[in-house]
């Protein structure tokens, strides 16, 4: 068992430090709005990886295969991730500096937690590249840990922590920079998450439009390495 859980600790440190959408939301979250806002997000986000290892281990391999390789999930997850963003930026660009700052104030006093759980849970599941991730580790690990429920229980249980420990200490250092938040740092921020988010909409979409193509990139950035 103690091996199992050293072999789950750089899983989850790798997991907390790849970079992607909820990545640089739960930093900038941690930055406006402090630490119990951005842990209320991580939970959310870490809930639904919950919910995709529960998918993954429960369901059928043909299953998973199919929906994971769906173009159609990609698109809509793609759809859903780059219009957040696009208005997030759209606003921005019709608010004043005051009402920034403004708003800025209240977030951080407002204790909202409930909203950031669920916009946590929420831009995680729609990244269904989530649910293949996990499907190719239980597929490389259950193996390894000789598909025995309790081994497995333990070891995706030591994932999680380990990547919620690393979250915190994530957390913790981004509050450190709000006292740098003057009105044009504040507005870098937002524009920065809401650009990133268009992005990574725009990579779920490109995989989703174009699957045979993604697929041959991401096998040419592995051969190449």
């Amino acid at each position: 068992m103690i091996q199992d859980i050293l072999s789950a600790i750089p899983l989850g440190f790798f997991l907390s430090i790849m970079p992607g959408a909820v990545f640089f939301v739960l930093l900038e979250t941690s930055v406006l709005k402090g630490f119990k806002a951005a842990l209320a997000f991580d939970l959310g986000a870490i809930s639904s990886d919950v919910v995709f290892i529960l998918i993954a281990y429960f369901s059928s391999y043909k299953l998973l295969e199919k929906i994971k390789d769906e173009p159609a999930l990609f698109i809509f997850g793609g759809l859903v991730m780059f219009t957040y963003g696009f208005i997030s930026l759209m606003k921005l660009k019709k608010v004043s500096k005051n009402e920034l700052v403004d708003e800025a104030s209240k977030d951080i006093i407002r204790k909202d937690y409930l909203s950031l759980f669920i916009k946590g849970f929420l831009l995680n599941f729609i990244n269904i590249g989530v649910l293949g991730f996990w499907l190719a580790i239980i597929i490389t690990w259950g193996p390894k840990l000789d598909m025995v429920p309790s081994r497995i229980f333990v070891f995706f249980v030591a994932v999680i922590l380990a990547y919620f420990v690393i979250d915190l200490g994530k957390i913790t250092l981004a509050k450190q920079l709000r006292s740098k938040l003057t009105t044009r740092n504040i507005m870098k921020i937002k524009q920065g998450i809401s650009i990133i988010l268009m992005i990574f909409g725009l990579a779920l979409l490109f995989q989703g439009w174009f699957p045979s193509e993604m697929k041959q990139t991401i096998n040419t950035i592995e051969n190449s390495h």
